[in-house]
């Protein structure tokens, strides 16, 4: 198994066989929340304008997203777990956009498959991929805008190489440096109307979901399934 650490949307285009999309702070944790609340699917699109065109035509879905790490403006959530955590999703369809992780999974296009990554269904996603065993596995690290790594994705990338290659990752040492490095923006007080401070821990709850969320086509729509693992 040839496991490639790759990073930014120009790693996205980049990636090749089995891919993992990863966007630690928030979008792919906060949709695990999303499915573990009940959702259905997740929409995921690259742009604003995109996800407002599926709700012209959808009028039922709950759009999700961000822009600056904000929420948008006419959405009914942004990117945070801790908003989402106690919602009902069951049954719904959701649109979510964001800066980083949504647009790596648009720019992906030369992958074989696509799941996403986030330290909240680590484990899932390792079992998952010693499942499938492919040739390739692509971890695509998103970071900030997809245009800035980040310590968290990074380091993600490396917790899930490392379990593949049977070496134990020292995710407490990880945390700590998060906490004063790349993850101290979602502890400042000034971020935390659209980034509460929960949303650390939240995004740091290592292993708390059973499943991973993988890229389907659909008749009209790409979109995320979890699937147990």
């Amino acid at each position: 198994m040839d496991i490639k650490i790759l990073q930014l949307t120009e790693g996205a285009k980049l990636a090749k066989g089995l891919t993992v999309v990863i966007d630690v702070f928030r979008a792919f944790s906060t949709a695990c929340y999303v499915f573990a609340a009940g959702a259905e699917k997740i929409i995921p699109v690259e742009h604003v304008e995109e996800a407002f065109n599926i709700k012209h035509l959808k009028a039922d879905v709950v759009m999700l997203g961000e822009r600056f790490e904000r929420k948008v403006p006419g959405f009914d959530f942004g990117n945070s777990p801790t908003h989402v955590i106690g919602q009902d999703f069951n049954g719904k369809t959701i649109v979510m956009t964001t800066s980083s992780g949504t647009k790596g999974i648009a720019n992906a296009a030369s992958a074989d498959e696509i799941i996403t990554g986030s330290f909240v269904n680590a484990a899932a996603i390792v079992r998952y991929i010693r499942h499938k065993n492919p040739e390739v596995v692509s971890l695509v690290c998103m970071g900030y805008e997809g245009r800035y790594p980040t310590q968290e994705d990074t380091f993600l990338a490396e917790y899930v190489r490392d379990m593949l290659l049977n070496v134990v990752p020292d995710f407490e040492k990880m945390k700590q440096m998060l906490r004063t490095g790349d993850g101290a923006r979602l502890l400042d007080p000034a971020n935390h109307e659209w980034s509460p401070s929960t949303d650390f821990e939240l995004c740091l709850d290592p292993n708390r979901f059973d499943f991973i969320l993988k890229i389907e086509e659909g008749d009209e729509f790409n979109y995320l399934k979890k699937i147990g693992i």
